[in-house]
């Protein structure tokens, strides 16, 4: 792990058999400092899941674990957030949010948040 990455997980779940579980289990392990935004409150390898969006600044990633209809509630939140980057992981893939996110200069990536921090290409 070259650093810190600050990552939002949008999606966030305590249900242990979903990917959005799996990923907040594995950010902490690596090291990274996690964010979780779900429709239930709870909490997961100790962070605790927020239902309200909340200001949010110096963010690194974006982990996506919401349809793509459910992803025009926080596209503004998202682009004002400013992340380096947004991971649409397997079943939110979006391209109207895609050309929003790339006209603001934030990176898109298709890809799987647990995928990447397995082969530490996180």
């Amino acid at each position: 792990m070259t650093k810190n990455k600050k990552t939002l997980v949008l999606g966030a779940t305590t249900k242990p058999e979903k990917a959005a579980f799996k990923a907040i289990e594995m950010l902490v392990d690596k090291g990274h400092s996690v964010l979780a935004l779900g429709q239930n409150m709870g909490e997961v390898a100790g962070v605790k899941i927020k239902t309200k969006a909340i200001p949010i600044k110096n963010i690194d990633t974006v982990s996506l674990y919401i349809n793509q209809s459910r992803q025009r509630d926080y596209y503004n939140y998202i682009v004002e957030a400013k992340p380096k980057r947004v991971i649409f992981n397997p079943g939110t893939e979006n391209p109207e949010f895609y050309q929003l996110l790339q006209l603001n200069n934030i990176k898109v990536e298709e890809a799987c948040t647990v995928t990447l921090l397995t082969l530490n290409k996180y």
